[in-house]
C-alpha cells in the first residue's frame, strides 16, 4: 500500500467525523477533508509536501475564506504541517503516516 494510500485511509475515519458541506467547497479553507484534497495533487520537495491554506491577520490557519493565502509544508514521516518559516503549526497523528507502524512493532 504506498504512503499516500495509507494516509488517505486514516484521514477518511478522521475527516467523517467533521463532515461539513461548507468546508468541500473551497479546498483553502482549512479542514482535515481539504488537507487530504490537496495531497492528491500537492507538488512535493525535498519530503514535504506543500499545499496552501487562509490564514487570519496573525499567519494563523483560518477555518473561513480571508484575503490571504499562504504556503504551508507537509512532512508525512512527522505528521508536522509547517508555515512558510517552517515553524510547526500543526502537529496531530492522524497526519504522521508512519505513528501506525511504531505501535506494530511495539507489540
Amino acid at each position: 500500500m504506498s504512503n499516500q494510500a495509507v494516509l488517505q485511509k486514516k484521514m477518511d475515519r478522521a475527516s467523517q467525523k467533521e463532515r461539513n458541506t461548507d468546508h468541500s467547497e473551497d479546498v483553502f479553507i482549512f479542514s482535515d477533508e481539504n488537507f487530504q484534497k490537496q495531497l492528491e495533487t500537492a507538488p512535493q520537495q525535498r519530503g514535504y509536501y506543500i499545499l496552501r491554506f487562509y490564514v487570519d491577520d496573525y499567519g494563523n490557519l483560518a477555518k473561513h475564506r480571508t484575503n490571504k493565502l499562504a504556503t504551508f509544508y507537509y512532512l508525512p514521516s512527522g505528521g508536522t504541517l509547517r508555515d512558510e518559516n517552517f515553524n510547526i503549526v500543526r502537529y496531530s497523528a492522524r497526519y504522521d503516516l508512519y505513528k501506525d507502524f511504531a505501535k506494530v512493532r511495539r507489540k
